[in-house]
């Protein structure tokens, strides 16, 4: 599903240039989940921004299903990843106006499905997350373990290719924690393919395989399954 060749990635100031990405290779298939972990600033939310198409490399091969996009403009990545990708983040990231239908609604006003196939599709993804008793409340009046299962919601309600989760146990305990990984794993074990990055062993156990980064290189892998 996914080969990174020889990636690079810059931020540069009047001072300083950074690099975040060097260089870094590897491959993943579908159907795996591997986990990305290594210490701050080794570049693994930047390979994450990246693979979600939220970023542009400055240089190297970003092959998705065979397609070379590492040249795509904004409106081409916004298109492939609005029907192939979606997020688990480690805040969220849940519109406090809206509902939780309309949250998980959201993704699929973006792809121009119609209300009736909208409505019967939110339902379905709420039972599946035990949040449909909840689908009139804001996520303010939620939990952090009953947000974040909204936030699962939303990420799979397109029915995705890839998920990306960064962190997504960051701000939870660990019964809410083990939850989420769980949902995670479910979905993993129903085709879905999910890349993870997280600072925490435990939640990459979850996992078929750990990549580890350092200075914005994969260093060492560990396969688990």
């Amino acid at each position: 599903m996914i080969k990174i060749t020889n990636l690079e990635k810059y931020y540069r100031t009047e001072e300083v240039e950074t690099v975040a990405l060097n260089k870094l290779s590897f491959e993943v298939r579908e159907g795996e989940f591997v986990a990305v972990m290594g210490p701050s600033g080794c570049g693994k939310s930047t390979l994450l921004n990246i693979v979600g198409l939220l970023d542009d490399p400055d240089g190297g091969s970003f092959l998705f299903n065979g397609e070379e996009v590492a040249g795509y403009n904004e409106r081409q990545r916004a298109n492939l990843r609005k029907h192939n990708i979606g997020f688990v983040f480690q805040s969220f990231n849940l519109i406090d106006e809206l509902t939780v239908f309309e949250n998980v609604e959201l993704p699929l006003i973006y792809t121009k499905v119609n209300a009736a196939e909208r409505k019967k599709r939110v339902e379905v993804v709420l039972d599946k997350m035990q949040i449909m008793h909840r689908r009139n409340h804001f996520p303010q009046q939620l939990s952090g373990g009953q947000q974040q299962r909204v936030a699962v919601a939303r990420a799979v309600v397109n029915n995705p290719k890839l998920i990306l989760a960064d962190e997504p146990t960051g701000n939870l305990d660990s019964s809410n924690g083990n939850e989420v990984m769980q949902m995670l794993t479910d979905l993993n074990e129903q085709g879905t393919t999910v890349i993870m990055v997280t600072h925490s062993e435990h939640d990459a156990k979850y996992s078929h395989r750990i990549i580890r980064m350092l200075d914005g290189q994969s260093v060492t892998e560990n396969i688990l399954v």
